[in-house]
């Protein structure tokens, strides 16, 4: 699949690029397949491993069939059109997103079904939503709230049409962020929504990521479960009930709690939403993968993003400082790892002996222990932790293939 995006340019805007002469188009950058130590680069910069993106794309592909899941990808991680047409190619019948901005992008990029997994309560957008669903656009939102539906209602009523925006009512769990905190409260919003005009219930929301382990997930789930138990008995759902969830910590209890035909005489379409999965990492996902954790034995997932960045002094024993920082790699979940150093000729090393303490701005401290070494000039490849605060920090993430040739470029729209 194919989305539509604007002819991109790479000039002296492009961060990572040293393009001080006229800009050239990104195809006509790609096509050239620089080496990233080639000079057509400058440190810092982020990558993305070829192989590593279409090995993970393939293995949640792979696991939603098992599962009888549909895939919603979260692109709040990437707003990438050239990774959200990989994932709808590879099987992903929506993508997910965290804002009315992000669907927006969606939309205009020509992804054909977007689940804006959040409450979306300004008139504007809801309009904007109401205007598309009645073209043909396919299009989903939560709510948690009698007030919020009737902010719904009130934006949706003003829009000539007859089509109804579909909702799903999202249940939450004590401490949690969005969400009902409890099944009447759940309920008390799917009357409202049956009671509203042009507003439809299409199903149950859930977020389970933020919970502490794997069996408070599976409590929530449970309760989530019975809860569209709850609302299928009074009639409140439709035949076609649909009931999402799934963060990138837990997507093995949604598929063991909530796939499968549970819920008789309906129609029941289980939509997973995790989103981290296509970089992975080397921080905190890595420890906290299912396929790490409980289900080794279906599959696993690679880390994908790497940043290069250079020795730019060894002002004391002990300590590099690195010209990699807050503007540049993600740090709210885990510092940098280092992986290997690149010498001043070129060959590999393992980055043994090295660990990041601190970052500012632009620089990194880098504690060098007994033993190790890096010298002014040698660049470090570090894994990072937490990819949903890395892509956001460039426009353009060039793809490499093993030997570190660029085969194509990401742009990113955040």
């Amino acid at each position: 699949m194919t989305l539509i995006v604007p002819a991109e340019h790479i000039d002296w805007r492009t961060k990572g690029m040293w393009q001080p002469g006229p800009a050239i188009s990104m195809d006509e950058f790609a096509a050239r397949r620089p080496s990233l130590f080639g000079g057509a680069f400058t440190w810092p910069i982020m990558v993305a491993g070829q192989a590593a993106i279409a090995h993970n794309i393939d293995t949640l592909a792979r696991f939603c069939a098992r599962h009888g899941l549909e895939f919603a990808p979260h692109g709040k991680t990437t707003m990438a059109p050239s990774l959200f047409a990989a994932q709808l190619r590879a099987g992903a019948t929506a993508i997910s997103v965290a804002t009315a901005n992000q669907a927006l992008a969606c939309r205009a990029m020509g992804v054909p079904s977007v689940l804006l997994a959040n409450e979306l309560l300004d008139p504007g957008p809801l309009r904007w939503a109401a205007g598309q669903v009645e073209q043909g656009f396919d299009f989903l939102c939560f709510a948690d709230s009698v007030a919020g539906v009737r902010a719904m209602a009130d934006a949706v009523g003003s829009v000539p049409g007859e089509r109804p925006l579909r909702v799903l009512a999202e249940l939450g769990h004590p401490g949690g962020r969005t969400g009902c905190r409890s099944v009447a409260e759940l309920t008390e919003v799917a009357r409202a929504v049956a009671e509203a005009s042009r507003i439809e219930l299409a199903g149950v929301a859930a977020y389970e990521g933020g919970l502490p382990d794997v069996a408070a997930a599976g409590r929530y789930l449970d309760d989530v479960r019975a809860a569209v138990h709850r609302l299928a008995a009074q009639g409140l759902l439709g035949e076609e009930v649909i009931v999402t969830a799934g963060g990138s910590k837990y997507f093995d209890a949604v598929a063991d709690r909530l796939a499968g035909s549970w819920l008789p005489g309906h129609r029941l379409r289980t939509i997973l939403r995790s989103g981290a999965y296509i970089s992975h990492d080397d921080g905190i996902y890595r420890e906290w993968t299912p396929f790490f954790r409980r289900i080794p034995g279906e599959g696993s997932l690679d880390a994908a993003l790497e940043m290069w960045a250079q020795v730019i002094s060894a002002p004391e024993d002990g300590l590099a400082i690195v010209g990699m920082g807050k503007r540049e790699v993600s740090y709210d979940e885990g510092l940098p790892v280092p992986r290997r150093v690149r010498a001043l000729d070129g060959t590999l090393r393992p980055a043994a002996g090295l660990c990041v303490r601190t970052v500012n701005d632009h620089h990194a401290y880098v504690e060098v222990s007994a033993g190790a070494e890096v010298a002014p000039g040698e660049l470090i490849c570090f894994g990072i932790s937490h990819p949903c605060t890395a892509f956001d920090k460039w426009q353009v993430i060039p793809v490499v293939a093993e030997d570190y040739t660029v085969v194509d470029l990401i742009r990113t729209y955040f």
